[in-house]
Parts: C-alpha cells; structure tokens; sequence
C-alpha cells in the first residue's frame, strides 16, 4: 500500500490534464458561466426593451422581410413554371416582331401589315354593319345584321373591361393608333383584333350560307389578322391565343342571347 501511493501520486503529477491550464477540459469553470448567462440575460432584456420600444411598422417590417426573402430564395415550382412560361412567350413574340419598327427586317410591310389589322377592327365593322341595316329588306337580314352589331358592341366592351383589369403592355413600346383609342384597345392582353376575328369568323361560317374555298379563306383571314398583330409588336403570342378563344366565347354568349326577328324590328322601329 505505502509503495502505491506515491505511484499515483506520480502518475497524477505526470497526467497533462492535472495541470491548471488544461482544468477547463476536465469541468467548467461556474464564473464563466455565470457570465455568460447573465450576459445573455442583459442582451436578451436590453433586446426585448429596444423591441417595445421601437415602432410597430419597424416591428412588422421586420417579421415581413424574412419571410419575403424565404419566398424569394424558395419559390414555388408554380412561381417557376409561370415565370419561365412568361419568359418564353415574351421571347418568342420579340422574335416575331419583325414589323415593329422601320429598322426591323420586315420594316418595309409594315404598311401592309397595318392595312391587315385595319380588316379586324372594331370601327369599320360597325359602320359597315350599320349601313347594311339600313338598306337591308328583308326579316332575316335585318335579324342576322342586328344581332351580329350587338356582338361588335359586346366585343368591344368586354376586350376594354379586360385589358383594363390585367393592364399589360405589348413586347414592344408603341403607342395606340387613334382607332385603338376609339375602341378603347390600348393595352395588350386579351388582343381585340384577334378576339374580333375570331368571333367574326365563327358568326359568318354558322348564319350565312359559304362555299368551302370562301369558309377556308374566312378562317385564314381570322388567322392572319391575329397574328400580324404580334408581327406588328403590339401583343404577344399568349394575347392573340387568348384573344382568339375569348372572341369564340363571345360568339357562344351572342347565340345564347339571340335576339328574335320581333326584337329586332322594335329596336329598329325606336332606331
């Protein structure tokens, strides 16, 4: 026994560990912590009185702004696949707008692109409508020409009221024509042009009697109205595809609300 004392006496001089500046390996120091924690007490009260005491818009900007940065950094795969599509579709009809401007490849058909969307909009059909009903003679003509005056007049308004709700502007910036400003077509999405041709296209080939080539030509020509609006760079791509689906909607309301031949000769007669 006396002989193993002095050996762990020994071991215990010679262990690392024992030596004072390794103690705070072994068990920590309780001044430190104390410290510590009322250090962290002191930061947390002086957090908590800088918080009531700071203003409720700082206090809510700052639970807003991270999750803003959370969205951000993590969107949805909606958000992604919106945007891309969105990127896509402004890419494409940028490429197509090759009569934009007089410095554009196609520069030089810009008239004649023009002249095409003159054939779809609003203002022409309604005059040449008018005058038609006016010299028309007949039951079934004066009925055809004034339910088709009231589809050019709910075309008009319903384009207006949606282009005004979404607000989007064309690829390009060019200003409206002073027949978009009648028809009040200043904005981009849904294309009213190509809702026009739409609707009239699908009214002529189901009230008036055509032959194949003429309804083959009618559909070609609702097509091309369309589309010379995205060559021209005042709507994109998704604009006219919406605008064509819009102006077949359109048709399906005229037909559901289908004015009577007695209907249409009192309006005439109060006309």
């Amino acid at each position: 026994m006396p002989a193993s004392q002095p050996r762990s006496r020994a071991r215990d001089r010679n262990n690392v560990l024992n030596r004072a500046e390794f103690l705070s390996l072994n068990q920590p120091l309780k001044g430190n912590q104390e410290s510590r924690s009322s250090g962290r007490k002191q930061s947390g009260q002086a957090g908590t009185a800088g918080a009531q005491n700071s203003n409720p818009k700082e206090r809510r900007q700052s639970q807003q702004l991270p999750e803003e940065d959370c969205m951000q950094l993590n969107p949805s795969f909606k958000g992604i696949a919106f945007n891309s599509l969105l990127a896509i579709d402004i890419c494409m009809s940028k490429r197509l707008g090759v009569c934009a401007n007089r410095a554009s490849s196609w520069g030089g058909a810009r008239s004649m692109i023009n002249l095409l969307g003159i054939t779809g909009h609003g203002i022409p059909w309604i005059a040449g409508t008018l005058i038609c009903l006016v010299k028309s003679s007949t039951l079934a003509g004066q009925e055809v020409l004034m339910n088709l005056l009231l589809a050019l007049l709910l075309d008009i308004m319903i384009v207006a009221g949606l282009q005004k709700l979404a607000k989007r502007k064309g690829p390009y910036d060019i200003s409206p024509g002073l027949l978009d400003y009648l028809t009040m077509d200043t904005y981009a999405f849904p294309a009213g042009h190509a809702s026009r041709a739409a609707m009239l296209s699908k009214f002529f080939l189901n009230h008036l009697v055509l032959a194949i080539p003429l309804r083959i030509l009618l559909v070609l020509w609702a097509l091309c109205v369309g589309f010379s609006r995205v060559m021209i760079g005042r709507h994109h791509i998704t604009d006219v595809l919406s605008g064509f689906v819009f102006g077949y909607l359109q048709f399906r309301l005229v037909e559901l609300i289908w004015m009577s031949s007695n209907t249409c000769q009192m309006l005439i007669s109060i006309w």
